[in-house]
């Protein structure tokens, strides 16, 4: 099964990965362990044979070969080659996640447009989704070892419901070459046909709405079978895993710890365990791990996709949604907030705290401007000095002529709630009245025009 941890990230919180460490289903440790402990094992023995079963010469000689495969091991490109392999791997993942074949969208439109409460409209709507997943679960056959397992002939397929023995008969009788998990699609179109010339799909919209999603969900279909069809160039899986093990077995001899009264360059201590090595070990050989893991999501490791899981989610959903809940709909009622024009929905007292704030309005939303000419900005007045200057652009039409730069005052006061009031525009030097409307600062800032030029169309 999938393991999922969404639940236990879903906070930041002190030490929030570290928990993860602890798990061993899914684990890099359950994915490593074994080379990991063979490396170790050769070490080990490497060592072992340097300090207690060589000779003077012998002892000259491995110094000398640890010396060069440490100084040259760098020479190989094992981050570059390994980075790139796992990133390709990642996006082929991805994409055979996005490519699997859901009902979702196909039985909406069978539900919808297949009509008849009959015993005929009822059948045709369910085989008619009963192909659809036959399709999937043909190629998911094809491609997935646990579907395999849980389907290894037609005769189980017959058996769990998806085929009937008249429809085996159909398809064994098909001759082809190639895989056959497009034939029940193709059975679908043909009915979907039939039930038009039926009247039970009422004009050709909706048969062409039903052959677009049918054909959406086969291109999935074929997408998983090409996934598996054509991998990554073996080539560069080669490529990638010399460049990993060939890294390490030089390791292996060069990263011994040699004797410090040798006094070789970067060998005055003798460690017996090398720490760092062990490090580099798990961190590039468990991200080769990794892309072998995702190389191919269809097999029966921890992380890999429940596709008998979602074959029974499938089945299930699809006909649901065709049988018991085609034209079975609650009773229409009027909403809850029916007469209100204007409402607020509720919250709990743990989620009010955090919710309750103003609307974000966008990051220029409280922007203020001030006027190029700083001596605009200055009025010289005990009541306009406790407003803050806003510059209107574009022009403004105020008392029937046009200002240019015109610069409205807002004042910051504590009251919530936007009032009228009579407020000094400035302009080319002098102080003019104007009916303006103001609201707090960080509130929405509007004016009113007079009514004698509320028709003129250059206010617009």
């Amino acid at each position: 099964m999938t393991v999922s941890y969404t639940l236990e990230v879903a906070d930041v919180k002190f030490a929030g990965f570290s928990k993860l460490l602890f798990r061993w289903k899914g684990s890099i440790y359950k994915l490593l362990y074994k080379e990991f402990i063979v490396f170790c094992l050769l070490y080990s023995s490497i060592s072992i044979v340097y300090r207690c079963c060589l000779n003077e010469r012998q002892l000259k000689l491995f110094e000398q070969t640890a010396l060069y495969c440490d100084s040259n091991s760098n020479f190989i490109p094992m981050s570059f080659v390994l980075g790139f392999y796992v990133t390709q791997a990642f996006n082929r993942w991805w994409g055979q996640y996005t490519s699997f074949p859901l009902p979702d969208n196909l039985m909406m439109v069978v539900s919808g447009n297949v009509h008849g409460t009959d015993e005929r409209g009822r059948l045709l709507r369910r085989t008619l989704m009963r192909y659809a997943n036959l399709s999937s679960v043909l190629i998911l056959r094809s491609i997935s070892t646990r579907v395999r397992r849980r389907f290894p002939t037609l005769e189980h397929i017959v058996e769990a419901g998806f085929m009937t023995e008249d429809e085996q008969k159909h398809l064994d009788h098909l001759y082809s070459d190639f895989n056959k998990y497009w034939m029940p699609l193709t059975w679908f179109s043909n009915l979907a046909s039939q039930a038009r010339e039926e009247g039970r799909v009422r004009d050709d919209v909706a048969l062409r709405l039903l052959m677009d999603e049918l054909n959406k969900y086969r291109g999935k279909c074929s997408m998983l079978f090409h996934y598996d069809w054509i991998s990554i160039p073996l080539v560069y899986t080669q490529v990638v895993t010399v460049a990993v093990y060939s890294y390490f077995a030089f390791c292996l001899i060069g990263r011994q710890f040699l004797n410090p009264k040798q006094e070789y360059p970067g060998h005055t201590l003798d460690m017996y365990v090398p720490v760092f090595t062990l490090l580099q070990f798990f961190f590039f050989a468990g991200w080769l791990k990794v892309g072998e893991l995702i190389i191919n999501p269809f097999g029966e490791d921890d992380d890999d996709f429940e596709t008998n899981q979602l074959i029974d989610r499938n089945i299930q959903v699809s006909m649901l949604a065709v049988d018991d809940m085609h034209q079975n709909l609650p009773h229409l009622e009027k909403d809850k907030y029916w007469v209100e024009k204007c409402f607020t929905l509720p919250y709990t007292p743990a989620t009010a705290e955090g919710t309750l704030k103003p609307a974000f309005m966008g990051s220029t939303y409280d922007m203020r401007f001030v006027g190029e000419d700083s001596s605009e900005t200055s009025i010289h007045s005990s009541v306009v000095d406790k407003y803050l200057p806003i510059t209107v652009w574009p022009q403004s039409k105020l008392k029937g002529k046009t200002h240019r730069g015109v610069t409205l005052l807002c004042f910051p006061g504590k009251d919530s709630n936007a009032r009228n009031t009579k407020a000094h525009c400035k302009n080319a030097g002098e102080v003019q009245e104007c009916d303006v409307q103001y609201v707090q600062e960080g509130e929405d800032i509007c004016h009113q025009i007079p009514s004698e030029d509320q028709n003129d169309p250059k206010l617009d």
